[in-house]
């Protein structure tokens, strides 16, 4: 079994370090999903960054870009 707790985890948004804390699952389906789509994770990363605004922190939106790519496939 994984640990629910989530680990921190490095990412390089725009040449900068930065670290997300996620939970094993989520970290191993936010990076099946940047494979599935022929790109690196910091990319995809950038892209969710990107798209997230100010309302809400870049884990929370790495998680619901995950929820949201797996509702679409079901």
């Amino acid at each position: 079994m994984t640990d629910a707790r989530p680990q921190k985890r490095s990412l390089t948004l725009n040449g900068h370090r930065t670290s997300v804390s996620l939970e094993d699952e989520f970290w191993r389906a936010f990076r099946d999903i940047a494979e599935a789509r022929g790109q690196p994770y910091n990319t995809l990363a950038e892209e969710i960054d990107t798209a997230r605004g100010t309302d809400i922190g870049l884990a929370s939106a790495i998680r619901l870009y995950v929820l949201r790519h797996f509702r679409q496939r079901s």
